[in-house]
């Protein structure tokens, strides 16, 4: 059975954003991510979600996992985990087209991480 595929529109809206501000993730007392390039994606009524470069994202601290969850207006999230929380990270490698500007980013849980933008600490 095919999964279903929505859009955004006026009823679930979703924009994504550059945050405009330096981006740092820390975990376990560790810095996990560190980045100026980081994406605010706001999706209708939730707290708004920072998707950090993968590529800004310390390789030696997080592992791909078997995990994956579907979201109708995004796509097929897969999952990652940190040294101390399963599960803690997930993206979209092949996102729907509405929300293409996220491929090759990563968002965290912010029970599982802190996500600080400049002097402020990030919803998530």
């Amino acid at each position: 059975m095919a999964k279903p595929r929505l859009q955004p529109g006026p009823d679930h809206p979703i924009t994504i954003t550059p945050t405009g501000s330096r981006v740092t993730v820390t975990a376990g007392g560790r810095v996990v991510a560190d980045t100026t390039s980081a994406l605010t994606l706001q999706e209708a009524n939730y707290p708004p979600v920072q998707y950090v470069p993968l590529s800004d994202v310390d390789p030696a601290l997080i592992s791909a996992t078997d995990h994956q969850t579907y979201c109708p207006y995004k796509g097929e999230a897969s999952y990652w985990s940190l040294p101390e929380a399963d599960n803690a990270v997930w993206g979209y490698q092949d996102p729907h087209d509405a929300v293409a500007e996220i491929k090759g980013h990563v968002a965290f849980y912010p029970d599982k991480a802190e996500v600080r933008i400049a002097d402020r600490t990030a919803a998530s």
